[in-house]
């Protein structure tokens, strides 16, 4: 098991948390709070152990990826794009911390939209037990740089906001990023909030020790975070069942015609892209799912032939 925030003392530390507020926003208001409540008994908790500050810090979408995407999208149906007003609307976790605040019944203060660097002395003149908001990590390209020294730079910043790092952001617990992963090298304590000990707990025991038969279902776009997932869950599994976008690249590969774009993303699999899906006995497909395992479960002929 993984370090729990409930195995260290907690009390008059600076604590730099990683939660997950990607959520869905729409003109600056939160859409769906989900990931936010799941976050709340972690943050409670932390603060009812009497912490000098708790700095909280998220990505919430890609913005520069997004922004490109939201305008190439409009120009193709002739309409005008802001990206200023896109930004604002859609990225700023301002709206989230005043979100955040009126859950937690409690100030969160928001550390401005300039830059995630260099806010020790600004975190540091909070008075004690404060909630600090780190503005959307994903503003700085190091956040998520393939070059590892590239991470760093903005990992060893973030680790001087905190004697504590508490991770509670499972779901980019797989993404080797500056505020995920490569902050955890920095800190003097790294550890795991309450959502992360509780899926950690779940998954566990599928993962080293499952009952039989196991059948994983993995879906989304990217195929190239998931890998060594599929991997690791080929040593156990009876049958992997692959949906969504990066479905489609399975497809692909194993000599489909394919003419959605999201097969592109084989690319990304590997530098030499020549990665491909595992040679089982039976495989099937239906509609955008595709199965492998020993026998056909859903035998039906690909609609991509």
């Amino acid at each position: 098991m993984i370090k729990s925030v409930k195995n260290v003392d907690l009390q008059g530390k600076r604590v730099i948390m990683r939660v997950d507020f990607n959520v869905p926003m729409k003109d600056g208001v939160v859409q769906d709070d989900t990931r936010i409540v799941a976050a709340l008994p972690t943050i409670t908790y932390i603060l009812d152990q009497g912490v000098r500050t708790l700095t909280l810090m998220s990505h919430l979408g890609d913005p520069a990826k997004d922004a490109k995407t939201a305008k190439e999208k409009a120009e193709k149906a002739g309409k005008p794009f802001d990206e200023g007003a896109y930004i604002q609307g859609k990225h700023r976790m301002a709206p989230v911390a005043a979100y955040l605040e009126k859950k937690l019944g409690k100030p969160v203060i928001f550390a401005g939209e300039d830059s995630c660097y260099g806010k020790k002395a600004f975190i540091d003149a909070q008075k004690a037990g404060s909630v600090i908001m780190l503005e959307n990590t994903r503003f700085h390209k190091e956040e998520t740089a393939k070059d590892g020294a590239e991470r760093d730079k903005l990992a060893k910043e973030l680790a001087t906001y905190g004697d504590i790092f508490v991770n509670d952001a499972f779901g980019t617990a797989h993404r080797d990023h500056a505020s995920t992963a490569s902050i955890a090298k920095f800190v003097p304590v790294a550890v795991a909030g309450f959502l992360m000990e509780k899926e950690v707990a779940y998954l566990e025991p599928i993962v080293t020790n499952p009952r039989k038969p196991l059948v994983a279902i993995i879906g989304g776009a990217k195929v190239s975070s998931k890998i060594a997932v599929l991997e690791s869950l080929l040593k156990n599994a009876a049958a992997l069942v692959i949906g969504g976008g990066m479905a489609y690249t399975f497809l692909k590969v194993q000599g489909h015609k394919v003419v959605s774009p999201w097969w592109r993303r084989i690319s990304l699999i590997r530098p030499s892209g020549s990665w491909r899906p595992p040679k089982m006995p039976g495989w099937s497909s239906c509609c955008r799912w595709i199965m492998w395992g020993p026998k056909p479960l859903m035998p039906r002929q690909s609609p991509w032939q």
